[in-house]
């Protein structure tokens, strides 16, 4: 029995047919990929930036409340733009506020998981508001990311010592208070 010949054309329709979804799912995969790494890198709107220098002369200068509303006037103005949320964070942080700061921080860290300011902030508030266990949790996360050495690892690591310390502080200047 004659075995029929493939034509050219056949082969062609095959190779297409057996190759093309793997050729579309790659092409979109690093498509995606392309656009991601780009996401973080893209500057903010120029008057948002410009009310982000305001707000951070005003947090310099003491004025916090002033700080904030420049902060969240660039929010306003440029809501993709992450770095606000440190910002506000820092603002809140300054209003001896750290639950908000927290929540600022885990908003940054919503839109960049990585964000190495993002978690120190997060750290530091922590300390700020007792949990020494959770700031050494983000401390973990870091030194993960980036290695011991890195500076968000180093200031945080400062902060939890100097946190430690004056828990230890306060509860001895506790027990010699109480009388037997």
């Amino acid at each position: 029995m004659a075995e029929p010949s493939l034509n050219r054309m056949d082969v062609s329709k095959e190779l297409i047919m057996r190759f093309a979804p793997a050729a579309a799912a790659l092409s979109l995969a690093l498509a995606i990929t392309a656009s991601m790494g780009h996401a973080g890198d893209r500057l903010p709107d120029p008057r948002a930036a410009a009310m982000i220098e305001q707000g951070r002369a005003a947090l310099t200068q003491g004025d916090v409340q002033g700080a904030v509303d420049a902060f969240e006037a660039a929010l306003a103005l440029d809501p993709g733009h992450t770095p606000v949320f440190l910002e506000l964070a820092k603002a809140a942080r300054a209003e001896g506020m750290q639950g908000k700061a927290i929540r600022y921080y885990r908003e940054a860290l919503a839109r960049d998981p990585g964000n190495l300011a993002a978690i120190s902030g997060e750290g530091q508030a922590m300390v700020e508001k007792g949990a020494l266990e959770k700031a050494k949790l983000n401390l973990a996360q870091i030194e993960t990311i980036c290695g011991a050495g890195c500076p968000e690892a180093v200031q945080l690591q400062s902060t939890i010592r100097q946190g430690a310390q004056r828990r230890v502080a306060s509860s001895e200047a506790e027990t010699a208070a109480k009388p037997n």
